[in-house]
């Protein structure tokens, strides 16, 4: 690794760090400024009963004081703080909790639109205008326009209601192919167009002429130079793609219920559980930040003829 390439690690490192500073002082802020207060909807609670549980989570103290405390908290413990709902439990433990499904979830479902999306984005650009091509844009075309909900409500009211083959619930495994297929169709549809374009691109360009002019195979054309050189508009989308399906798609895990971090981040809205919804916030703008960070690096990986300035 020579001197520029670790200059400009660390100095994305520095802006990620940065920006997830950022992050967690406007979460903070936005909702301290929020009316109300997150035991406003407590059955029959009294002032001074209110005074009591503001005065327990700290949130009576001035807001600068609050923000200081949260700030450490989370820099040297990673802490969250406490549920302001779910009495007992730390925000940390449910965030741990939903991620172990929503990881799971989101993991087989980026990889899942990332083969399929570039194996029929390299047959659609190696078969171009040819009937085959016009059959997966027809379809791409038709995931890519089509919303998560009308998806996933169509798959969840054919293949769980009329013909009883999945459950509709995603508690189980079982429960979680439908949702994996609804999360993974719109990835899939959009990076097999990516794909195909790109590659159209790359197989246009005067090195794989000059290749095909000197004998060499089409399989290493292909394979060997353009089907590489055209994954990098690829890399740079799945990237925060899987940051996002990690985290969990809110809408999905809704129709399905899925017990997922999207699940819960939805639940505390409702709930005005400001701990849980900064927490949550963080983890997924951290996540992207990471992500957009090892794409960028991958992109000298892939394409040695990229200067990391």
């Amino acid at each position: 690794m020579n001197s520029k390439t670790l200059f400009y690690i660390i100095k994305r490192i520095g802006l990620a760090i940065l920006t997830v500073w950022v992050v967690i002082t406007i979460t903070f802020f936005v909702m301290h400024a929020i009316p109300g207060g997150p035991f406003v909807g407590e059955k029959a609670i009294s002032a001074s009963a209110q005074a009591a549980l503001e005065s327990k989570y700290g949130l009576d103290k001035p807001l600068m004081e609050q923000y200081g405390t949260y700030l450490k908290d989370i820099i040297t413990r990673f802490d969250f703080g406490p549920s302001l709902k779910q009495r007992g439990r730390m925000v940390t433990d449910i965030i741990a909790d939903g991620m172990k499904t929503s990881v799971k979830l989101g993991v087989i479902s980026a990889f899942s639109a990332l083969i399929v999306g570039v194996v029929l984005g390299s047959v659609a650009a190696l078969r171009r205008n040819k009937l085959i091509d016009k059959i997966i844009m027809v379809f791409t075309t038709a995931f890519v326009s089509m919303p998560s909900f009308i998806i996933g409500s169509l798959m969840l009211a054919l293949f769980s209601v009329k013909l009883q083959w999945l459950p509709a619930n995603g508690t189980t495994s079982a429960g979680l192919i439908l949702p994996i297929i609804t999360l993974s169709l719109y990835p899939m549809a959009y990076i097999t167009r990516l794909t195909r374009s790109s590659m159209l691109d790359v197989l246009g360009q005067d090195y794989i002429r000059t290749a095909k002019a000197k004998g060499v195979s089409a399989g290493k054309i292909i394979f060997g130079h353009a089907l590489k050189n055209s994954l990098i508009p690829v890399i740079t989308y799945f990237g925060p793609m899987l940051a996002y399906i990690v985290t969990g798609s809110l809408v999905v895990e809704q129709i399905y219920a899925v017990p997922g971090i999207g699940r819960a981040f939805v639940s505390s809205i409702t709930n005005r559980d400001y701990p849980m919804v900064m927490g949550t916030t963080i983890v997924l703008a951290a996540l992207i930040v990471v992500m957009n960070l090892i794409s960028d690096i991958l992109y000298k990986v892939v394409d040695p003829r990229i200067n990391l300035e």
